[in-house]
């Protein structure tokens, strides 16, 4: 019997956590797959080894390597940690205050909401049609957290999907706070080419998907849940702008 209660508690438990997967997934997307533009139809196939164009992401991935040793390089590791509130927090300075779930519960909702719609579907159909292997396998060589390295082993890096939705939060966090689109947009940038930095990705993989990440931050303006909750974020950084919880940015003042 207690052996029996000891099962039952088991695959209750199983049952539990897959469901709480489930909804926690569903947080992450506006859209669905069927509307995002494809990644497979959009982009053209990955540099080719024998290709000048490949010549670019050894380049790259040379140039990488030497920024791990540097503060370029801590930033890099940083960067990976896009799971929970780290999209906020890789954001907060360059949007000129703190973005988080108790602050700012509209914008924090917003970047969070859409984070999948990015990140898997807009990136999913290339990066399953073509598995293209990563820089640290490609070269038998470590990444910058060796940690991450297994599971990405399995996951094609064409095109980066970390890239797609640091640049989709940038495109729409200028939205936002337009003062600071120097910013926002440049830390965008940044979170795509720490990818290249820790070896997860070539050059080409991180170009690709702020194409694709362009293209879905357009199908999600005609998205209504979208549009409402962006207009819900806009009105909130109104209030924070008035109440005088923004910094402004320094080309601003000079």
């Amino acid at each position: 019997m207690k052996k029996h209660s000891i099962w039952v508690g088991f695959f209750a438990f199983m049952t539990l956590g897959t469901f709480v997967q489930a909804q926690e997934k569903e947080l992450h997307h506006y859209l669905s797959l069927e509307d995002v533009a494809s990644s497979l139809e959009l982009l053209p196939p990955p540099p080719a080894v024998n290709s000048i164009l490949f010549l670019n992401d050894e380049a790259q991935y040379r140039w990488g390597k030497m920024q791990r040793p540097t503060p370029r390089g801590d930033q890099a590791v940083s960067d990976a940690r896009l799971y929970g509130d780290g999209v906020a927090k890789s954001f907060s300075e360059a949007f000129g205050m703190t973005i988080s779930k108790e602050g700012t519960p509209e914008i924090y909702k917003l970047i969070s909401h859409f984070r999948e719609d990015a990140g898997d579907y807009a990136t999913r159909s290339a990066k399953e049609y073509y598995m293209r292997m990563r820089p640290f396998t490609f070269y038998n060589e470590d990444t910058c957290n060796t940690e991450q390295q297994q599971g990405l082993s399995t996951n094609g890096s064409y095109p980066s999907g970390h890239t797609a939705i640091g640049w989709a939060t940038a495109l729409v966090l200028a939205e936002i706070n337009v003062e600071r689109q120097n910013e926002i947009l440049k830390r965008g940038y940044e979170i795509g080419q720490s990818r290249v930095i820790c070896g997860y990705h070539f050059q080409s993989d991180v170009d690709a998907a702020r194409l694709v990440a362009s293209a879905v931050v357009a199908r999600l303006h005609a998205n209504d849940a979208f549009m409402k909750q962006l207009e819900k974020a806009k009105k909130e950084f109104e209030s924070l702008v008035k109440k005088g919880k923004v910094k402004k940015s320094e080309r601003m003042t000079k």
